[in-house]
């Protein structure tokens, strides 16, 4: 199977071990053990009752406990409707290896995560882009995507919040898309890895796997809940589709380790105590940033309404890799090209890490803004 290169993961492969301001970061900060411990109301000699634990495969799909907690997170659904995977990178390939087959129509938002329509074009799909325009907020034109979608669609990809926008879909467009699906029976895959970073409200949004009946959603650790490190995600869809997700699993996870498997239910019996830090860096974040952003005569930009990333449209005469590259060299920050999100004329900046490294890094990106002029 040929795929294409992954546009952002070679660039932060290249530069991310190479630079001072890490601005393209889209986890909110990550947490120590002993900040996760401290959250959720334990004390470090917790970390005892790790010790008897025997360091076999554990139960396959995930434990009961951690996949009642991911059910918990939604309306509808049970642990039946939830298997664990290798981050929400691991459930968005293993979802696309189970639905897709060659010739198949896949309809997908772009921009989006590259892995929702460069593994089923690798498959052979017959993939079709709805481009989102940065006119209309970064936001889905329903019209197109039902001109777009028709009687042989499979399945339909689409992200909320959209990374790299930071572009929010509300119920009643999730609803809407839902009615269009359902119009053709396709199913409706919907990464929802930051989930819970709304700048408004309680900060969590709806998910597909409420809304529509053959609605998918993926999701994990890393984004909203700041526990890249335990590299834990899952799938939550229909029953009888987890079934046959559970079939492709089999040979690429087995299980994932029972020690990320207890820190993650850990922190999911504990949701409201991270997500509350969290919504605290990006609210206070994305504050900094709108400042930031009114101050700089070459940036302009669509405010994003959840996330931890935002595109910033730069009007200087240098490509976006150019520009990322001398901006690294010069100053130590690192923001990532649009070029690697196909996405030329834009940066993207992740605004969730620490408020003083945020605050510096922008400093620093003032100044070499002021070097153009």
């Amino acid at each position: 199977m040929q795929i294409e290169p992954f546009g952002v993961e070679l660039w932060m492969n290249e530069w991310e071990t190479r630079c001072d301001w890490n601005l393209a970061e889209t986890c909110v900060e990550s947490l120590t053990i002993d900040e996760l411990l401290t959250l959720t109301g334990h004390q470090p000699s917790d970390l005892a009752e790790l010790l008897p634990m025997k360091l076999t495969y554990g139960a396959i799909e995930g434990s009961e406990r951690l996949r009642a907690a991911i059910a918990a997170q939604y309306e509808q659904l049970t642990p039946s409707n939830v298997v664990v995977t290798h981050g929400t990178i691991g459930a968005n390939m293993l979802v696309h290896k189970t639905l897709v087959q060659r010739n198949d129509r896949v309809v997908t938002i772009v921009p989006t995560y590259q892995q929702h329509y460069s593994i089923p074009t690798s498959i052979g799909a017959d993939v079709h882009p709805l481009k989102l325009r940065e006119e209309n907020n970064w936001l889905p034109d329903l019209d197109e995507l039902r001109a777009i979608v028709t009687a042989d669609t499979k399945l339909i990809a689409i992200n909320n919040p959209n990374n790299p926008t930071g572009a929010l879909m509300g119920h009643d467009t999730l609803t809407a898309i839902a009615d269009i699906a359902r119009s053709v029976d396709a199913w409706v895959l919907c990464d929802e890895v930051y989930r819970g970073t709304n700048q408004t409200g309680n900060g969590t949004s709806h998910s597909m796997a409420d809304v529509y009946e053959k609605g998918i959603s993926t999701a994990s650790m890393s984004k909203a809940y700041s526990l890249a490190g335990l590299r834990l995600g899952w799938i939550a869809a229909p029953e009888p589709l987890i079934e046959d997700i559970m079939i492709h699993r089999d040979y690429d996870t087995i299980s994932v380790s029972m020690i990320d498997d207890h820190f993650a239910t850990l922190a999911l019996e504990h949701r409201d105590s991270l997500l509350k830090r969290s919504q605290h860096i990006t609210r206070g974040n994305l504050n900094t940033l709108d400042t930031w952003v009114d101050q700089e005569s070459k940036i302009s930009w669509v405010k994003p309404a959840s996330g931890t990333t935002a595109l910033l449209k730069y009007d200087l005469p240098a490509t976006s890799r150019d520009f990322c590259v001398n901006l690294l060299t010069a100053t130590g920050v690192m923001l990532t090209p649009g070029s690697a999100l196909n996405m030329e004329g834009y940066v993207r900046i992740g605004y969730a890490n620490n408020p003083a490294v945020l605050t510096e890094g922008l400093n620093r990106l003032s100044g070499f803004l002021q070097s153009f002029r």
